[in-house]
């Protein structure tokens, strides 16, 4: 398995984040649903090594979180929920910066840059400074800079958030395709976004995972009529 998460603990103070939380997640695209503070971006904030779990163990290809976390960020590539960005700089200086800390140089970095920037349709932008890029194309920076290194495993923290109709389609597609040979695990709030992208959902709730199933099951949870009817009620209360 790509991603082993063994009964998962992260308490902040008296807050309990997460509770005991255990999943398998192997090659292909997994949603990970769930209300605001149910516990996704602390979960995936542990996988790529942020911060601590209070008990439990997480393994990407092998490496522990806790004791290898170098070796994770090798094979790794994060998309936060809040796009961390440099405003100030333009976006080739910006992925030529974050090339050199995957130890990318040269021609190859040259290369590979141009190809992020095809990848994600930054041609048009790529000659500005990002503090002057519209929130869409700001994401479309921070997909770039998370496939810079070519990860094995993609962590995307509402990926498409501030993209318009015609971007958001670009970027599924692209998630898509990397999702045929990479393990891609994404949150979003959009329903319509995981039954076009995602073959498997997980389901959080206060902490705890509530449900975990290929799509086309989750849809008719409880005789539900759409995936949305089905998160309402695993998650109403």
């Amino acid at each position: 398995m790509s991603i082993e998460i063994q009964n998962i603990t992260k308490q902040y103070g008296e807050q309990l984040a997460l509770n005991n939380v255990t999943l398998s997640i192997d090659k292909g695209i997994v949603g990970l649903l769930g209300p605001n503070g149910a516990g996704k971006s602390t979960l995936m904030k542990i996988i790529t090594c942020f911060i601590p779990p209070t008990s439990g163990t997480v393994s990407v290809n092998g490496f522990d979180v806790m004791d290898q976390p170098m070796e994770v960020k090798r094979i790794v590539g994060y998309l936060p929920e809040h796009n961390p960005l440099y405003l100030d700089m333009y976006v080739r200086e910006y992925l030529s910066f974050v090339a050199g800390i995957h130890h990318i140089t040269g021609e190859k970095a040259k290369q590979r840059i141009e190809e992020m920037i095809e990848e994600t349709g930054l041609g048009l932008e790529a000659h500005k400074k990002i503090g002057a890029l519209s929130k869409g194309y700001r994401q479309r920076v921070g997909l770039a800079q998370a496939m810079m290194h070519d990860p094995q495993v993609l962590i995307l923290d509402e990926p498409t958030s501030g993209l318009d109709p015609n971007q958001l389609i670009e970027i599924r597609n692209l998630i898509s395709s990397l999702g045929q040979e990479k393990t891609v695990l994404l949150s979003t709030h959009i329903m319509q976004e995981v039954e076009a992208i995602c073959q498997r959902a997980v389901i959080i709730n206060k902490g705890v995972v509530v449900a975990d199933d290929k799509i086309e099951n989750l849809k008719h949870f409880g005789d539900a009529a759409s995936l949305e009817q089905a998160f309402q009620k695993m998650t109403m209360g």
